[in-house]
């Protein structure tokens, strides 16, 4: 082996934890990434194989392929038929899934300690040697189109897709992930064996492993079952992929109109890229915000107006943006007047920030909500392995957590004031078709 490659196959430590728990990584000399976490504690094992590829890297007439693929490398391999890869999990009791996101691709199984290399070779063999046959690609077509009308049947999932198309713009961010009927109609087969051979290399992966593992043991097996996989890395993403598309003023608010009991509505704004380092304090205004049954959101439009039944913020962060918003599921009649209350709650934000108990209380519930998401090994296999292939930095939890508590009100009003002046973008899913009464919601 030469020097280079020994050097690419030393293992590091990243990460001691108090309880006992340790993350360490390998580079293997074809460049696949191999992190693992040892949880001290557990029985269970979370295998995660992480692709760099998501719909940002789609052109126009590829759009719904990366999810598409997901799909098809579950349909047999040149060792496994499709009953194969999935009773092999099965037999052993376990689980296994994967899904597609806008900047990458995970497939994941959680199995017993005692099945780790089962579950690793079974991942390994579909990502490094599904067949994608035609007849394969012709049949999911059909479901993959199932899968849009099921969305599109969904209000409550319609209009995230429409509220991201107008935020970020007619741009690979912007489009959503699924597809559309007619991108997804145009698929051919060697279209998207093409994209898988391209995207699908050793550089642009990361198996993550998390539970009771034995990191030698986990390199070693991983050795074998990605041996068949090709060295190198696909072309590398451009900033303008993961970046909002221009969009027009007029585009701010976008309907969807259907006959439907309830009006759907996201109203938001841009954010701040998943690498920020103030993220964490917007974690803390958010989980304020909307994040939970005391949040300003609930409290104002559900508990004391009753506008609806659901209502809640979120953030999504992505490589050079990201986004905040706001939904609600009322009746239209009520469109208006909850608008008004979330788009005062807004503003009052923006120009006051929060109370000393607010503060108090989104930081415990971040942290708290942080702590308990990762008491299984999936979500600490989805943390370090998401962390390697984004390029994200990888820290302890004691120190996540001290980050958090570091959250001051200074820093949550200097946050909400910059992010809530910028101009607004409301999507509605539902009976509602002019959008000019609603045009005060963002600023119009």
């Amino acid at each position: 082996m030469s020097p280079s490659a020994l050097a690419r196959s030393a293992t590091r430590t990243l990460v001691r934890e108090p309880d006992g728990g340790v993350v360490r990584r390998t580079t293997l000399p074809s460049g696949l990434r191999v992190v693992t976490e040892f949880v001290p504690g557990v029985r269970s094992v979370a295998v995660g194989v992480w692709a760099a590829v998501g719909s940002v890297d789609e052109s126009a007439n590829q759009a719904g392929c990366s999810h598409y693929l997901e799909h098809l490398l579950f349909k047999g391999t040149t060792r496994r038929s499709a009953l194969d890869i999935s009773a092999a999990i099965d037999a052993r009791g376990g689980e296994m899934n994967a899904f597609t996101a806008k900047e990458y691709t995970c497939f994941y199984a959680r199995v017993l300690d005692a099945d780790t290399e089962l579950a690793l070779d079974v991942l390994a063999d579909m990502i490094t040697s599904s067949t994608v046959r035609a007849a394969d690609v012709d049949a999911e077509r059909s479901v993959v189109l199932e899968e849009i009308a099921m969305r599109d049947d969904d209000p409550a999932d319609a209009v995230h897709d429409l509220f991201d198309g107008a935020l970020f713009g007619d741009g690979p961010l912007g489009r959503p992930v699924i597809g559309t009927t007619a991108s997804i109609q145009a698929l051919s087969r060697r279209t998207v064996h093409a994209y898988y051979r391209r995207h699908y290399r050793a550089d642009s992966l990361v198996l993550s492993v998390a539970g009771r593992v034995d990191h030698a043991r986990v390199v070693a097996s991983a050795r074998r079952a990605f041996a068949g996989l090709e060295p190198g890395a696909p072309a590398r993403r451009t900033p303008a992929q993961s970046a909002p598309a221009e969009r027009a003023a007029a585009d701010r608010v976008v309907l969807g109109a259907r006959t439907a009991e309830q009006a759907h509505l996201v109203l938001g704004l841009p954010g701040l890229a998943r690498s920020d380092p103030r993220r964490y304090t917007l974690a803390v205004l958010n989980a304020v915000l909307g994040g939970g049954m005391s949040s300003r959101l609930f409290q104002a439009v559900r508990e004391q107006r009753g506008l609806a039944y659901s209502v809640y913020s979120y953030v999504a962060g992505h490589q050079a943006t990201g986004g905040l918003g706001v939904y609600a599921g009322v009746h239209p009649r009520r469109l208006s007047d909850c608008l008004e209350v979330i788009t005062a709650e807004l503003d009052a934000v923006a120009a006051d920030g929060l109370s000393g108990e607010e503060l108090d209380r989104g930081r415990g519930q971040v942290a708290g909500s942080i702590a308990l998401g990762l008491e299984d090994s999936g979500s600490r296999m989805s943390r370090v392995g998401k962390a390697e292939m984004l390029g994200e930095e990888l820290v302890g939890l004691d120190t996540v957590l001290a980050r958090v508590a570091a959250v001051s009100a200074d820093d949550v009003a200097t946050l909400a004031a910059q992010l809530f002046a910028a101009p607004r973008t409301l999507a509605v899913v539902g009976p509602v078709d002019d959008p000019a009464p609603l045009a005060f919601a963002v600023g119009g």
